[in-house]
């Protein structure tokens, strides 16, 4: 019988949980020597190496000292909370790791409360013991009040600590500095001492899955744990749905995982985290189970969506210039081909040319909307929505809590700026010339915030925000942009002529040579109402000599706009046009006699 340890990394965003993985892949010596191995390895696709994130939950095991231990690298942001929840179902530890100069954030907080609902084993890693501003015995004070805080029992409290440095790979027993090894050896041998072994229950087959992949050779993949009996390849099975039905199957393929392979396996027993292909539309939460010993095990909860978008065929004059797929056959076929890997993704066809999109918070859907434009795809999507409810008649919508750690210096203009986004404060500490303030404010008080944020702090300032729950809606204008848009009233090429003269109006947002059209925005107005502009008028040349000599036109830098900030900026009546080239903000309604009759009538 073979030794299984299945473990889950939990931790706040940026605390060095992907980078702690790559350690114990190499110390563990599950790669060859001559193996090359790419760092935070585990963060496979594009967008996820290159903001640091961990966007999906990654599965790797290892082979240490006779045990195979199963290491799930989970997500910290809470917009991917869904995943850490169900992951909880697969493991029997976590390694809750911790920044030593940072301590206990809010996602540390959300990640430990999923892992100790579920009554897991914790083992807290302090990482960054190399920075100077360490402070391993107060964040270690700080976990224990935060265990305290979530109502752990005495066994959780009673938790092991080692402290690393998991971009040295080193680790130690002991908080001193000069104690650390170059090596994970403590982290690894933890585990193993500390860490139960997947209880193993007697009777037949039962198999849930927690996480879904998907290729286009195998369709969808679930996986899972194996929780009691063994599983073969080829074998027929019957898989007990959500709605309680159930459908027979036969297991294609079956893969188990080592380092940062998925390989393909013939048997899997209770215990063993595994991926199965074969049933088409397998969901989260089904059980596979031997034919004629049906029996379901608990249902998995999935996170609800809270906020929906538009995502609509590109209707502006620059349609089908820069991208590949551009019709909605293609856009729609690409949207529920995410549904298929991502249970939290929900999508509804609005009409033939645009569909309701909803997730898990801002970021989820600008990743795919990041995706897709990398992909070749032409789109123009609508400003982030939230989801209101109706709860015992009365109108709700979601609550967030907000941490925010800024200098002292900003803390007025922060707490006033919050004021007007109707957020409450909860708590204000100060720790030296730090001040943290928490806050309960509704999701819509958070769009197009963080802009505002980073300019009213000079990017000194840090937030994070997880999702609390639904409350009573409120007033109509949280969330609204104060000032009006410059919007182009012709079609042509941007001159430096125009712009200079328009520069008094507002803030720009393109440079002299632009493609423009008539309807798309071009800057932001000082005033909050929306004005007509022509920037492409060229200056009237003469053949009279001008007494004062002409002087080069110097402009001011146009404001560059990233996918969320755009998404952020624009209101209800406007367009994030994204091709694979560029982001292009636009009015709804794009001619300006007509947009002007339709104002009017407002």
């Amino acid at each position: 019988m073979k030794q299984i340890k299945n473990v889950a990394i939990i931790a706040h965003v940026d605390h060095g949980k992907t980078t702690l993985v790559d350690q114990l892949l190499q110390s563990s010596g599950t790669f060859r020597a001559n193996e090359e191995v790419q760092e935070r390895a585990m963060d496979s696709n594009d967008i996820e190496r290159e903001r640091g994130i961990t966007i999906l939950a990654k599965t790797t095991a290892i082979d240490y000292e006779g045990y195979r231990i199963n290491i799930l690298d989970t997500p910290g942001h809470a917009d991917f909370g869904g995943e850490v929840e169900r992951i909880m179902n697969m493991v029997d530890g976590v390694l809750l790791v911790v920044d030593a100069y940072e301590g206990t954030m809010p996602q540390t907080r959300f990640v430990l409360k999923k892992a100790l609902d579920a009554g897991v084993t914790p083992i807290v890693v302090v990482n960054k013991i190399d920075k100077p501003t360490a402070r391993p015995k107060e964040v270690v004070d700080e976990v224990i009040d935060l265990f305290i805080e979530l109502g752990a029992d005495i066994d959780q409290l009673d938790f092991p600590v080692v402290y690393a440095s998991a971009i040295n790979g080193t680790a130690s027993l002991h908080q001193e500095l000069e104690t650390q090894q170059n090596t994970m050896k403590p982290i690894l041998d933890m585990i193993v001492s500390y860490i139960p072994s997947p209880k193993i229950l007697d009777g037949a087959l039962q198999f849930q899955p927690a996480l879904l992949d998907y290729n286009d050779y195998v369709g969808r993949i679930g996986i899972g744990i194996v929780k009691r009996g063994s599983i073969k390849v080829n074998q027929m099975v019957s898989c007990v749905r959500l709605d309680g039905s159930i459908k027979q199957f036969r297991i294609q393929k079956m893969f188990g995982y080592l380092g940062l392979k998925r390989i393909e396996i013939e048997e899997a027993e209770a215990g063993d985290i595994i991926a199965i292909a074969g049933l088409s539309d397998i969901s989260v939460g089904e059980t596979v189970c031997e034919i004629g010993k049906e029996d379901a095990l608990p249902i998995l909860r999935i996170d609800e969506p809270t906020l929906q978008m538009t995502f609509g065929t590109n209707t502006s004059p620059f349609a089908g210039k820069e991208g590949k797929f551009l019709t909605a056959r293609k856009i729609e076929e690409r949207l529920f081909k995410e549904t298929e890997r991502d249970v939290s993704l929900k999508v509804e066809k609005n009409d033939n040319e645009s569909w309701i999109v909803s997730g898990r918070g801002e970021l989820h859907l600008s990743i795919l909307i990041e995706n897709m434009r990398r992909e070749g795809y032409e789109l123009q999507v609508s400003k982030p929505q939230v989801i209101v409810k109706e709860i015992d008649g009365i109108k709700c919508e979601p609550y967030e809590e907000l941490q925010i750690d800024v200098p002292e210096d900003y803390v007025g203009s922060v707490i006033e700026a919050l004021g007007n986004r109707e957020g409450t404060m909860e708590n204000m500490v100060n720790h030296e010339t730090q001040v943290r303030l928490l806050y309960t404010i509704p999701s819509r008080g958070l769009i197009g915030f963080s802009t505002e944020f980073m300019t009213m702090t000079k990017g000194y300032g840090i937030m994070n925000h997880t999702y609390k729950e639904y409350r009573k809606l409120a007033s109509n204008n949280v969330g609204k942009r104060k000032n009006g848009v410059l919007v182009s009233m012709e079609n042509g090429k941007s001159t430096a002529y125009a712009l200079g003269q328009l520069e008094d109006r507002g803030v720009m947002f393109i440079e002299p040579g632009v493609d423009v059209y008539e309807g798309m925005i071009v800057g932001e107005n000082n005033h909050d109402n929306d004005l007509a502009v022509n920037v492409v008028k060229g200056k009237n040349l003469t053949n009279t000599r001008s007494s004062s000599k002409d002087h080069t036109v110097v402009l001011k830098r146009p404001r560059l706009f990233s996918l969320e900030t755009a998404l952020d900026f624009i209101d209800d009546d406007e367009y994030v046009e994204v091709t694979p080239v560029a982001f292009r903000l636009r009015k709804k309604i794009l001619n300006t006699a007509e947009r002007k009759k339709f104002d009017a009538k407002k």
